[in-house]
Order: structure tokens, then sequence, then C-alpha cells
């Protein structure tokens, strides 16, 4: 499934996540990279393969692999860190301040601009809804010069994009049973 494909099974009922999909593909205020990445790292955040395969598909040859496989980095590290942080600053007691005891070595060197990574986990923080983690990254993409619009354009594309997996995965079972009835 390509980019156009994925857009065009989403419902009617989901209308606007598709015209979405389609602005934000050409959001202004980021660089190529970070919109690419943003979108891939949201994508993966998301767990749907489908909408993985179709958005990596479209937005990889204009990250090159090493950006790409950062932006599956920034999600992956996320998936640990959000879980993580999210929990312990949520209990009571000294949890946030005990070390992680965690590998995180992919933070400090991404391979690609640091800004952009940092971009990117912080547009994932905010699909896994890790408020703290969200708080730390914007601190730092803010330090490095970013916008507040850049911030903001990262999770539009992140909530777009973990939408589009919402849709596509309430509208499987009504698409098989269709299918199952038509045969």
């Amino acid at each position: 499934m390509n980019f156009q494909q994925l857009k065009d099974a989403l419902p009617d009922w989901a209308r606007d996540i598709r015209l979405n999909l389609g602005t934000l593909m050409s959001e202004p205020c980021l660089t190529e990279q970070q919109r690419s990445g943003a979108f891939i790292a949201a994508a993966v955040a998301t767990r749907h393969p489908g909408l993985i395969a179709a958005i990596t598909a479209e937005f990889s040859s204009s990250l090159g692999m090493e950006a790409a496989d950062a932006a599956r980095a920034a999600a992956t590290i996320m998936a640990m860190n959000n879980v993580y942080y999210r929990s312990t600053h949520a209990l009571d007691g000294d949890y946030p301040r005990l070390p992680a005891k965690l590998r995180m070595t992919v933070i400090a060197k991404p391979g690609v601009e640091k800004a952009d990574f940092e971009l990117w986990c912080l547009a994932v923080s905010a699909i896994n809804g890790c408020a703290k983690c969200t708080e730390s990254h914007e601190g730092v993409v803010r330090a490095a010069g970013l916008t507040q619009e850049q911030v903001q354009a990262a999770i539009r594309i992140a909530a777009t994009v973990n939408a589009a997996a919402t849709a596509l995965s309430a509208s499987a079972p009504l698409s098989s049973t269709r299918f199952e009835a038509a045969a």
C-alpha cells in the first residue's frame, strides 16, 4: 500500500484525517527531514503495520537510510522511555530521582541532527501520552532554536498519523465483514 492508497483506505467518516494527512505532507515550517522523520516516527509509534509500511515507503527516500533508521530509533527508544518515565512520575516516592539504569545511547548519538531527533522523540511522546517526556524534549528542541510552530507541527503530524491508525483499525473489521458477505 502506498501513501495515496493509505489515504484512500480511510473511511468517509475519517475524511478530516485524510485531508489533514495531505496538508501535513507539505507542512512549510518543518524541513523535509524534520517532516519526514516525524511521519515515520509517529507511524512506528502507532504499531499499525500497514500504516508503518505506507508512510515509510513514502518518506524514506527523502531521508536516506541513516535518517530513516534514526526516526525508527526515536519511536523505539521512546516506547521504552515513555513507559518508564510516565510510570515513575506517577508513583509516590523518590522514583523520579532514582537512576533509570536503562541504556539510551541513541539519544546522544542518533545519526542525525540532535534537534531533529529530539523533535521526533517529542512527537512519539505525544502519541504515547508521556507529559514528562513531551515537556523534556520540547525544552531541548526550543533550546536548539526550533520554534513553537515547529513543535506544534510535529505534534499535529503525530496526532494525525495516530488518528489514521485508529481509523484504519476501526474500519478493518467492517471491511472484512463486507468482503465475507460479498463472497
